[in-house]
Order: C-alpha cells, then structure tokens, then sequence
C-alpha cells in the first residue's frame, strides 16, 4: 500500500527528509508553485495528478497539506484508502463558532509581512514551528538546512494562494463524510494550530483516532520522527488486518 506525503505551507516535499529514508517507496509530492513546480489554479487536480493510479494509497497531510488531504478524501474515495493527518485543522482562521484558529490581527500582520518583508517573514514563521521545544541551536541549523529547499523557494503566488485557502477554508461540514479510516497526529505544544483542532478532527471524523505527542510542537516528523514512524507503522497494520 503507497504512502503519499504532502506537505505544509512555504515548505516542499524537502521538508520530509527523515521520512524519506524511512519510506524510500513512498511518494513525496510538491505542491504547485513548490519546489520548482509551475503554479496551479487548481490545486487539488494538481495534487491528485501526482498521486499513484494503480491501486488506492494512505494520504499523509501535514497542516495545509491535511486539510488538502481531507477534501481529496471526500472527493476521491475510491482512490484514497487512508488518511493521516499531522498537525492539520479543519479551520485555519478563528471564526465565532471556532477558537481553536489564527485571529485576525495575528493573520493580517502575518499577510502584511510577507508582502513586504517576504524572506523575513518566512523564516520567523520556520521558528515558530518549533516554540515550545528546546532544541539545541545546532539542531535548528541541521533541520533547515535539510528541510528547506533554498534552490527552489515557493513562488509569490502559491504562497499568496495557499494564504487563501488558509483564510477561506473551514472544513468542519465536510468531516462526518470523510469515510476512511484516519490517525490524527498532533504536537501537543503547537503554537501554530492549537493541539484541541486535532482532537477536534479525531472527534468529528467518523473513523479516527488520535494521536498526541508529547513536547512536539508544529512539526513532529522532524523532532519525534521515531514516535511518528512507531504511530504510522501501528496504524498501517491495523488497516491490514
């Protein structure tokens, strides 16, 4: 069974290099306008292009990659047989129903800054996905230097339109039709989307169960990449049995 891996805003399929060497089968996407892809209207068609056509395969969706992965799950049933959603939320923004998101101050001065201070801006929004984690300084360098991918940085307009999807999305009537068996994975220090959006998704998605780990923050699969293989591994032998 494939295991297809997407990952989050401003980032590429780099972004996974632990797990590459744990699943070198796998397939590890870019989404459009990353890692050197032409942009793309139509971003989930784009995606679903990438994917295996031969048989059905696990979606992994990291952040804005799993909320990707979540409407592909509603639309393409037939053809995702799994979902594991890391850090992933059904609604980016706070909303007056919902807390567990960005506010709009917080958002608008995010926008603001990466019009103007694009560089800036994308490596604070790099750190903030490890606050709450004592990493060694030179762990930090070690983990940007193998993640990002600095030949082939995100053109202007995936960013701005990944920003959209982040602002406009909120996927909360569309979970009790997600019909696959899914693992929700969550750090449970994120200070970019609030560990309770995760045990939202595992509460609302019919078949799913959650997973937190510990003093992970954003970003797990780079910090706790042992725990999060340990989590997959038992999750794709509960589907095979």
């Amino acid at each position: 069974m494939s295991l297809v891996f997407l990952h989050g805003w401003g980032q590429s399929q780099k972004i996974w290099y632990a797990q590459k060497k744990q699943y070198p089968d796998a397939y590890f996407l870019d989404l459009p306008g990353h890692g050197g892809r032409l942009n793309a209207d139509a971003c989930l068609q784009d995606v679903m292009q990438q994917c295996p056509k031969q048989q059905p395969f696990i979606l992994i969706g990291w952040s804005l990659g799993g909320m990707l992965a979540m409407r592909l799950a509603v639309q393409y049933p037939e053809r995702i047989k799994a979902l594991i959603l890391v850090n992933s939320t059904p609604s980016f923004r706070q909303r007056d129903d919902w807390l567990y998101g960005s506010d709009t101050p917080t958002f608008t001065a995010f926008e603001q800054g990466l019009a103007t201070q694009a560089s800036k801006t994308m490596r604070r929004f790099f750190a903030l996905m490890f606050q709450g984690e004592n990493l060694a300084r030179e762990t930090y360098r070690h983990i940007a230097e193998q993640g990002i991918d600095k030949q082939h940085p995100p053109s202007s307009y995936a960013l701005k339109q990944g920003l959209h999807i982040l602002s406009a999305w909120d996927l909360r009537s569309i979970l009790p039709y997600i019909t696959q068996p899914t693992c929700v994975i969550h750090g449970q220090q994120d200070a970019v989307i609030p560990v309770q959006a995760g045990q939202y998704l595992a509460k609302h998605i019919p078949d799913a169960d959650f997973f937190p780990i510990d003093k992970a923050a954003h970003a797990p699969f780079l910090t706790h990449s042992s725990i999060l293989a340990n989590i997959v591994t038992s999750f794709i032998r509960k589907l095979q049995t």
